[in-house]
C-alpha cells in the first residue's frame, strides 16, 4: 500500500513539473524580423470614445474633474505638439490630475499623457501631446483648457 502511495505521489510530482515547465524562467529570446516586413502602427482616430467610460466615469470626468482642474490650473504652455498645464503640487490636486489622466487615456487613446512633479517642491504639470494633428484637436475640443 505504501509503495502505491509513494508511486502515485512521484507521478503527481512529475506531472506537476511537466505542467509548470512552460512557466520556468528562461533566457530572453531575441525576435528577428523579416527584412522585408512592414511594421503597421495602429493609430486611433481623433475622436473621443466616450463609450470607453462608464456613465458614472463620464459624469465624473466631464462634469467634475475637468471643471475642477480648469479652476486649479495656474498656467498653460503651448508646445510644438500639444500643451502643458501647470497645477499646484498638493496631494489632492495630484490625485485629481492622475484620475483625470487615466480616464482621458481610455477615451482619447491618441494622446501622450505625462504627469510630472518638478523638484524642490515645484509645480505639478500635465502634458498632453501626440502625433501630428493632436494639437489642433486640443485647440478644437479642449478650448476651455487652453483659455487663460
Amino acid at each position: 500500500m505504501n509503495v502505491l502511495i509513494t508511486a502515485a505521489a512521484i507521478a503527481v510530482m512529475e506531472l506537476a513539473a511537466c505542467a509548470c515547465a512552460p512557466f520556468a524562467l528562461r533566457e530572453p529570446v531575441a525576435v528577428q524580423q523579416q527584412p522585408n516586413a512592414v511594421e503597421v502602427k495602429r493609430e486611433s482616430p481623433f475622436a473621443c470614445d466616450t463609450k470607453a467610460l462608464t456613465a458614472q466615469q463620464r459624469k465624473r470626468h466631464f462634469e467634475e474633474l475637468g471643471p475642477t482642474l480648469r479652476l486649479l490650473r495656474r498656467s498653460v504652455r503651448e508646445l510644438a505638439d500639444g500643451y502643458e498645464f501647470e497645477f499646484p503640487a498638493d496631494e489632492k490636486t495630484f490625485q485629481l490630475v492622475t484620475e483625470w489622466a487615466i480616464q482621458e487615456r481610455l477615451c482619447c487613446p491618441f494622446f501622450d499623457l505625462n504627469v510630472r512633479l518638478d523638484r524642490e517642491g515645484g509645480p505639478l504639470w500635465l502634458r498632453l501631446t501626440g502625433r501630428e494633428g493632436t494639437k489642433d484637436f486640443i485647440k478644437a475640443e479642449g478650448a476651455a483648457w487652453i483659455k487663460q
